[in-house]
């Protein structure tokens, strides 16, 4: 079992949550994901690790399906059953002067620890951080803190630029010639025009995949991705791939898979006045 030490509710939908585990606090790097399940019947959820703290792991998650909102329902001092990782390939910080981080929603929790690593080795970093709305940005005043520029989008215009992450992008994309590569994560579409955008003003682009994964380990394929023409399983190959080639329409198309049984899920959920 493992032991929640701290949580926050950052708003309706999204909570943080941190939870004592040794073992792949001293293992994981920038990239890579965890496994866990709420109990012992539970399905198996995987989470990028937003941060380590000695031997603790923080995670953030968005309340969307019946597992997720289980979670939510567990405390500081409660614990859940299962904590595996780190899993996935770290990913490849290059020798880079410029990098520009474009984040939507949830994405900027994987986002955090790439842009630190960067930080860390001298490359300016600029993030573009996009939600719906105000209340849907999560974690400011550590971005603020952490990089050199910070650049807030909402759908609604109630904080920064009102519009999508995509315009502020174009326009450093066009008036700063230091800026060498971007990383993209967030909803998939959002991905796909942002890996579209900086590969048309030729700079390099890595997008970190979301596929539905079930397993972890490479053996059940549900999280298949096509780039450039070739197969690849985002649990043991990614998360983090170059983003000019990824095949996003057929990425979307499999994210929707289940929704019929999300739906049910939801239904028990409900059923059971949670």
């Amino acid at each position: 079992m493992y032991k929640i030490t701290e949580k926050k509710v950052l708003n309706k939908d999204i909570d943080f949550m941190t939870i004592d585990a040794p073992l792949v606090a001293k293992n994981a790097k920038p990239g890579h994901f965890i496994i866990l399940r709420v109990d012992e019947d539970g399905e198996r959820i995987p989470l990028t690790i937003a941060d380590i703290k000695g031997d603790q792991v923080d995670i953030i998650y968005q309340k969307m399906g019946y597992s997720t909102q289980l979670l939510g329902t567990k405390e500081k001092g409660d614990t859940i059953s299962d904590f595996v990782g780190p899993l996935g390939q770290a990913a490849h910080i290059k020798d880079k002067k410029h990098v520009v981080g474009v984040a939507g929603g949830v994405g900027a929790a994987p986002i955090l620890p790439q842009l630190r690593a960067y930080k860390e080795q001298g490359t300016k970093v600029t993030l573009i951080l996009g939600a719906r709305n105000k209340d849907y940005l999560i974690l400011k005043d550590t971005f603020e803190s952490l990089c050199d520029k910070v650049i807030y989008t909402t759908d609604d215009g109630s904080y920064g630029e009102k519009g999508l992450v995509t315009a502020p992008l174009e326009d450093i994309l066009k008036t700063d010639d230091t800026i060498d590569h971007v990383i993209a994560i967030g909803p998939v579409i959002m991905m796909k025009f942002v890996a579209k955008m900086a590969t048309a003003h030729k700079r390099s682009v890595d997008v970190s995949l979301n596929p539905i994964m079930i397993d972890g380990t490479g053996m059940c394929g549900n999280c298949r991705v096509e780039i450039g023409g070739k197969t690849y399983f985002a649990c043991i190959d990614g998360p983090d791939f170059p983003g000019e080639a990824v095949d996003y329409d057929g990425l979307m198309k499999r994210q929707n898979y289940y929704k019929d049984k999300e739906h049910e899920c939801y239904m028990r959920l409900d059923n059971h006045g949670s």
